[in-house]
């Protein structure tokens, strides 16, 4: 189904298939320009006044595209953004098909395979490369969980893509704190939904500190969020 120029997108949005809803925005599936395409789109929250809302929406679309194209432009396999439309807040995006999610991976390797350490060893380690490059382009997701990483295979090498998605709470920012903050969220997600995973997210985290040209002071202050983290954890 192509986009047809007279039809209104709440309209053509009202035909295609809804995948979910969260508390931020909508996720459809069409096809847009003949590729089969992903539509995010954020609605107006009732609880905000409507300006306020208005603004708000308005800058984490802005953010959320400006995030995937700086990815992209750094080499990384985000998906494309086919179109944008600011007024409806929607993004229409490439769909990563025949793609699986890394936590998916992760949890059938260790079920199936009973020697898949080294396997999963080159996985993490090249979530560590993506993600060291996307920090040196000051992107900060904001979500990084192993939901919201793709794995999709690589055309030629045999070599599989991983692709990040869902840039929703991405914004831009040089302070390595933010960063840290940003491998402090995957590795709280990373280790309760993987269990006994601490060595191999510790591989992560050595090819992020390889990869990546700023990872000293982004890697000093994951460590101080990692000890404030744990005492919060005594107090309470």
């Amino acid at each position: 189904m192509a986009l047809e120029k007279s039809m209104a997108l709440p309209a053509f949005l009202s035909k295609v298939d809804l995948l979910k809803q969260g508390a931020e925005a909508r996720v459809y599936r069409t096809v847009f320009l003949g590729k089969p395409t992903i539509v995010k789109e954020r609605f107006p929250k009732r609880y905000r006044h409507p300006v306020l809302d208005e603004k708000l929406t308005h800058r984490r679309t802005v953010q959320e595209v400006r995030s995937i194209l700086r990815c992209r432009k750094a080499g990384i396999s985000a998906p494309v953004v086919y179109f944008v439309d600011y007024t409806s807040h929607c993004i229409f995006l490439e769909e990563i098909v025949g793609a699986v999610t890394v936590r998916d991976h992760i949890a059938s390797a260790q079920e199936s395979r009973p020697h898949a350490e080294r396997e999963l060893e080159l996985l993490v380690a090249k979530a560590g490369r993506v993600l060291a490059r996307m920090h040196d382009e000051d992107v900060v997701h904001g979500d990084l969980t192993t939901s919201n990483m793709l794995l999709r295979s690589g055309a030629g090498s045999g070599e599989p893509d991983l692709v990040p998605i869902d840039f929703g709470l991405s914004y831009i920012s040089a302070l390595p704190e933010d960063k840290g903050v940003d491998l402090y969220v995957l590795e709280k997600a990373f280790l309760s939904t993987h269990p006994n995973t601490e060595a191999l997210f510790e591989k992560l985290l050595q090819s992020y500190a390889a990869s990546s040209k700023k990872s000293s002071a982004v890697i000093k202050k994951l460590d101080e969020v990692r000890l404030r983290g744990r005492k919060r954890s005594m107090v309470g």
